[in-house]
């Protein structure tokens, strides 16, 4: 691909020239990390963990982002599509219930090759795509038949808050598009989920959320899952950076949800009629929770 259009940006660069776009990365896959991670949905993250492979790169950079040191491009790996098939496998070696993806949307092409490579060689467990819902429809349809279960958020309906804090003001129209693509693929979920969407409950946004819920609750009822998280953690020294930056004010990010504010957005879940939900207790909000991503090396987890 000469010129990428792999996520709505849109940027066109030519990654397989070294340019980077704007998700900050070149057509060299970079993992930040690939773990057991025991911190996903219940179904996802099972008794023995999920297995986590965090992409360097993001097409989205929200201003709160928890990963934003990997987001940013400053952590990360390079790694051969045969490497990164040799992770998957170790991932399942190790005992994990599946292989997650990451923020994978700007690798897609490469990723596809190990994954197909990995499953000719023994891959058998479910893979899970992981992602911010930032995506182009075409790119969702190219993983069609690899992915078991996605795992998108659904971060806002408004254009306003999308456009403050993601620099996408189209955002909800994008999402919404690549949701319906991933429901097309995986179909309704029953007792096993194949289609998990994940909210994050902001601070000061708590009618959004409620409008969030809504849109997903009148257009697929209980025929998906939904996460409504609390985990929101607030990390003032990137918020400052970035108000510099945009010159913008985020001081409404600058603290933790409430319980009372949490508790409304899980109240409404109730009143709509929503019975597949995952919800968080307020201890989620913790730095402790982010995983470490400065002392990850490839050739140390193959070994272990």
């Amino acid at each position: 691909m000469d010129y990428c259009n792999l996520c709505p940006r849109g940027c066109k660069v030519n990654r397989n020239l070294g340019q980077k776009g704007v998700c900050g990365e070149t057509n060299e896959i970079r993992v930040a990390r690939a773990s057991l991670h025991m911190w996903e949905e219940p179904p996802i993250s099972g008794e023995s963990g999920s297995g986590t492979v965090f992409f360097s790169g993001c097409p989205l950079h929200c201003v709160f982002c928890q990963n934003h040191n990997i987001a940013d491009g400053t952590n990360g790996q390079v790694v051969t599509t045969d490497e990164l098939c040799s992770v998957f496998l170790h991932l399942q070696e190790k005992g994990a219930k599946n292989i997650n993806l990451v923020t994978a949307t700007h690798f897609v092409p490469e990723i596809r090759g190990a994954l197909i490579k990995a499953k000719r060689e023994g891959l058998s467990i479910p893979v899970v795509y992981n992602t911010s819902s930032y995506e182009c429809v075409d790119t969702i349809k190219y993983l069609n038949g690899l992915v078991d279960i996605y795992l998108p958020d659904l971060k806002y309906v408004s254009s306003e808050l999308s456009k403050k804090y993601s620099n996408a003001s189209d955002y909800f129209e994008v999402a919404k598009k690549a949701i319906e693509e991933m429901y097309r693929q995986v179909g309704p979920s029953n007792e096993e989920p194949k289609l998990i969407v994940r909210h994050l409950v902001l601070p000061g946004c708590v009618e959004d959320s409620k409008d969030v819920l809504k849109y997903l609750y009148d257009t697929y009822g209980d025929k998906i899952y939904i996460s409504i998280m609390s985990q929101y953690t607030p990390l003032v020294g990137v918020l400052e950076e970035e108000e510099k930056k945009k010159k913008d004010n985020f001081s409404d990010l600058k603290r933790k949800l409430t319980n009372e504010e949490y508790d409304e957005v899980v109240d409404f879940a109730c009143d709509l009629g929503i019975t597949k939900a995952f919800v968080q207790e307020s201890e989620a909000a913790k730095e402790s929770f982010i995983p470490d991503f400065e002392n990850w090396n490839l050739k140390e987890f193959l070994n272990s």
